[in-house]
């Protein structure tokens, strides 16, 4: 993104990493380049001991109709529809580095509005929830605020597919093995992110996260969204929640024109690929 040196074969890709309470990326700003993204490159720079690592790899383009055009990878190389906490990542810096306090961002999910909310928070309204079956997409027609799945979970789109079990204690719930069964369920036809979740009061919850082709989390934006959509539909909660993952505090905010999500974002480093890194890569 702006500040960071023109890409050059010969001397590497620029990158930044940053993260949105631990849940982390690294963003590659193609913009005037012509860097290909490739699954393998995906993979090789999300491995955590040999590349960089992060959850999601975000890719940010020119945008026709907004700001930034913004593409999301997983660390296994497959792609995601929505990284709402990379977007509020991306958001702010382009607004650091332009001096607005407003920006769109065009992604698979649709055009997204992200703005300045004060006091170092960053806040990106992610749409409207997806609840219908079949634009989830599940496998079959079923009730989406209450599966066929054991704890009668609930599904929800936001731009990825979403499996939300509200439990007496997400602290308790075994995350490695349960998200990974849950994740490859039949019902979800293009695998799902997971989430286990509690009421700690009629505007707070407590959740953990297994992420689609990650693994399991610290915190995720579009599961924070799913989550406190799926507790206002089951009448757990109001609109308005406070959500506590593992890596802090996020606050959703469910509007009539779409479901906003407010939190910190922190900008770690920018750094460099070696052109040996990216030999056969790219």
């Amino acid at each position: 993104m702006g500040g960071m040196p023109d890409p050059n074969p010969n001397i590497g890709l620029p990158f930044l990493k940053m993260h949105g309470l631990g849940n982390d990326f690294v963003v590659i700003d193609t913009r005037g380049a012509s860097w290909v993204i490739t699954p393998a490159l995906v993979r090789a720079l999300g491995d955590r001991h040999r590349g960089v690592g992060f959850d999601q790899l975000a890719v940010v383009e020119t945008g026709d109709d907004a700001d930034l055009r913004l593409r999301f990878w997983n660390a296994d190389g497959s792609t995601a529809g929505a990284c709402g906490n990379a977007s509020r990542c991306i958001a702010w810096r382009e607004m650091e580095l332009t001096g607005k306090t407003h920006v769109t961002l065009r992604t698979e999910r649709g055009l997204l509005e992200a703005v300045d909310a004060g006091n170092g928070l960053t806040a990106v309204n992610m749409g409207q929830p997806v609840v219908d079956w079949q634009d989830i997409p599940l496998a079959r027609a079923c009730d989406t605020l209450s599966l066929p799945i054991d704890g009668a979970p609930v599904a929800t789109g936001m731009g990825n597919p979403h499996c939300t079990f509200f439990v007496e204690d997400a602290e308790a719930v075994d995350l490695e093995r349960q998200g990974a069964v849950f994740e490859h369920h039949p019902l979800f036809p293009d695998r799902t992110n997971v989430q286990f979740a509690h009421v700690v009061g009629p505007d707070h919850l407590r959740m953990r996260v297994w992420e689609r082709g990650v693994g399991v989390t610290l915190a995720s934006g579009s599961s924070s969204c799913a989550v406190a959509v799926a507790a206002v539909r089951r009448g757990l909660t109001g609109r308005r929640v406070r959500l506590t993952l593992d890596g802090g505090e996020i606050a959703v905010d469910w509007r009539d024109d779409g479901v906003w999500m407010t939190g910190p974002t922190t900008h770690v480093f920018d750094g460099t690929l070696t052109a040996a890194f990216l030999d056969g890569l790219v």
